[in-house]
């Protein structure tokens, strides 16, 4: 006569209630992945605006699928902005290898042309969307101030302490100067670094420091 397994080897061969959950909820990330992955590509591609029914057929899931995973469309921004933020930090936190501020600022215009011409679909999208979204307007605001910040701890209080100046510089190297001349102009990216390049050396030319 065949012996019944013990208690604890009949529990081995029952599946586990853990591992259900753990399945779902690996499907669950892997479905929101595809969802952000479907906004990223749509707006990547020139769709400023998409909808959430464009972002569910590029997803390849259900209209309702996407709003299972995301309430409304400022949770997908959401998500999608913190995507692009993980992609973009490093560089902008790197160390400099220059050593005068004036270099600095050069390499850190060079640093944030690479980092405008990867993000430009997605401000300029979350741009048109931030009047309809507190968290998108913040985030516009949020952009803004670490672009000034980064900028001012490379400055020379005396440069910091005169507005004009220090805002020269500060509008040179901004995304809004880089989206004028890239998106508005339609110039090349480098004709536009050379426009960038010419502007900044004026700039830097009128400092008495």
């Amino acid at each position: 006569m065949k012996s019944q397994p013990s208690p604890p080897d009949r529990a081995r061969r029952q599946p586990q209630p853990d591992q259900g959950l753990d399945g779902r909820h690996l499907r669950s990330r892997a479905t929101r992945a595809k969802i952000v992955d479907a906004l990223l590509t749509l707006v990547r591609d020139g769709d400023v605006a998409p909808g959430a029914a464009q972002v569910a057929e590029v997803a390849g899931v259900g209209l309702r699928t996407v709003f299972r995973h995301f309430d409304e469309m400022e949770s997908l921004y959401r998500e999608m902005a913190e995507v692009i933020e993980a992609q973009v930090m490093p560089i902008m936190l790197k160390p400099f290898e220059a050593t005068g501020w004036q270099d600095r600022v050069r390499e850190m215009a060079d640093r944030r042309i690479g980092i405008y011409e990867t993000i430009m679909p997605y401000r300029i999208s979350s741009s048109i969307k931030r009047f309809q979204s507190e968290f998108l307007m913040q985030g516009y605001h949020k952009q803004l101030q670490l672009e000034r910040t980064s900028l001012h701890a490379i400055l020379p209080q005396a440069v910091i302490d005169d507005p004009s100046l220090a805002s020269a510089i500060e509008v040179t190297i901004s995304f809004q100067c880089w989206r004028r001349l890239r998106h508005d102009q339609g110039l090349v990216i480098d004709d536009a670094r050379a426009v960038i390049h010419r502007l900044l050396e004026s700039v830097l030319a009128s400092n008495p420091i």
